[in-house]
């Protein structure tokens, strides 16, 4: 392994570690039962910006997100080459429920997260309950329609033609929501993409919280 590839992973988990306790201690301040569960699913080839705006924007909002690598393995190589060491196996948090799902992009990334069982079992129970699910990228064609979960539902996606082929009818805006299921286009609109997410989960004058902090 290249030194540099090690101190990345290790300052990549270093930060996880702080932000979720960042997020524990906001939700202690918060009343009881109000801390949001987010389950945000990863692959050899996800996007890593799409995955650190939902992660990091979601942590500082309070939820308690949990980053689950479908591989066999917990460290994913994403589809830039950089290393995310995930909290944990989609295999091991499948019977939980979650307040949201949030799914990133990438390729094959999305391809992957599509082909896992566990995590298509989790999709379809999310969206039976008609919880939040999110997809943004590569991952609203790839996955959400492959499965049928947007049939029917207004959405977007990366508009390259494989993917706006895929989706049969896409619509216009960085963010597009429709009942339980937003959807969004890439990395340059995934921060506003996860600041809807907030909007939804904790409302907007978080949402607008947050917007102000982080100079959006």
């Amino acid at each position: 392994m290249r030194p540099t590839t090690l101190a990345v992973m290790l300052t990549l988990a270093t930060r996880s570690s702080a932000l979720r306790s960042m997020a524990l201690r906001a939700a202690a301040t918060t009343s009881a039962g109000a801390q949001k569960r987010v389950l945000v699913p990863i692959a050899d080839g996800s996007e890593e910006i799409e995955t650190s705006c939902i992660t990091d924007t979601l942590v500082r909002a309070g939820a308690e997100v949990t980053v689950a690598s479908v591989e066999a393995t917990t460290t994913c190589t994403m589809s830039r080459g950089l290393k995310i060491v995930a909290d944990a196996l989609v295999t091991d948090v499948s019977g939980d429920d979650w307040d949201l799902v949030a799914l990133p992009g990438g390729m094959p990334g999305a391809e992957r997260l599509r082909d896992s069982d566990a995590l298509d079992a989790i999709l379809r129970k999310q969206d039976a309950r008609r919880a939040p699910l999110a997809a943004v990228c590569a991952s609203p064609a790839v996955i959400l329609k492959s499965k049928g979960l947007i049939d029917g539902r207004q959405a977007t996606c990366y508009p390259a033609p494989p993917f706006v082929e895929a989706l049969g009818d896409v619509c216009d805006g960085a963010v597009v929501r429709d009942g339980h299921i937003t959807t969004s286009r890439g990395p340059g609109t995934s921060l506003k993409f996860a600041l809807d997410l907030v909007d939804q989960l904790y409302g907007p004058e978080k949402a607008e919280e947050l917007r102000a902090q982080m100079l959006v």
